[in-house]
């Protein structure tokens, strides 16, 4: 097997408990998520990696593959880590639960910039900010890159900062979209790394690698999507989708 599609989906939230089974439009938010990752064309194989028996009943009551996994893993890359352990594949595409609008075509991407360069071990989304807003809004995590598309850094606050005095008028910011992609190999150095300083700082788990030296290859999307952390995200989710029927 090529690429492995993984959706690690957990119960518990400190902020919104069983959102991964919360309705939206008549089905669980997953079953949105898993419809979505099944149209992408480079998925060999799509799996949900549960931690309750009531996700994966709902899993299983929509078709989908799942597989329960331990409920003491602390992160969802434990979560894929223990899945894929007994695989064999060659890349693992890592799609958040809680991202119903996650559009295929961002699947493919990353998995295509796996493919098709074998230096990269990690890759994911980024999309050009377009609501001012969502600069200063914490919950929106910013990105950097350099002229080869390698994240320089991620963060909650506006990167870059515009300086008073600067000769750029109008700088372009781009919002990351949490969808990863792995190679089988890295995914378990990644799994061994300890947090790092400016995780723990910023409560973002990919700067643990950018501070270990490794680079993440960052494709640009014309798509966006929306990370449900609490019912007013779930709101904009709603809203969204009932636009697009």
């Amino acid at each position: 097997m090529d690429v492995l599609g993984v959706i690690p989906a957990r119960y518990s939230s400190s902020r919104f408990e069983g959102k991964v089974l919360v309705d939206l439009l008549g089905k669980p938010m997953l079953q949105h998520v898993w419809e979505r990752a099944r149209q992408s064309l480079l998925l060999d194989e799509l799996i949900i990696a549960c931690d309750d028996e009531r996700v994966e009943q709902a899993a299983l009551g929509f078709g989908a593959k799942a597989v329960m996994t331990s409920r003491g893993h602390t992160c969802g890359t434990d979560r894929i880590a223990e899945v894929i352990n007994p695989l064999e594949v060659k890349f693992v595409i890592n799609i958040q639960a809680d991202e119903p609008l996650i559009h295929p075509s961002m699947i493919d991407a990353v998995a295509q910039a796996l493919i098709d360069d074998k230096s990269i071990s990690v890759a994911t989304i980024m999309k050009r900010l377009e609501m001012p807003e969502d600069l200063h809004d914490p919950h929106v995590v910013k990105v950097v890159v350099d002229k080869n598309n390698f994240a320089l850094y991620f963060s909650r606050s506006p990167i870059p900062y515009l300086a008073h005095n600067s000769e750029v008028q109008n700088p372009v910011y781009f919002k990351h979209i949490g969808l990863y992609g792995y190679t089988k190999d890295f995914l378990f150095t990644y799994k061994n790394l300890l947090p790092s300083g400016l995780e723990k700082t910023e409560r973002l788990e990919q700067l643990r690698i950018l501070e270990e030296g490794f680079r993440i290859k960052v494709v640009e999307t014309k798509y966006d999507s929306i990370g449900v952390d609490t019912p007013q995200d779930l709101e904009k989710a709603k809203q969204y989708l009932e636009m697009k029927r």
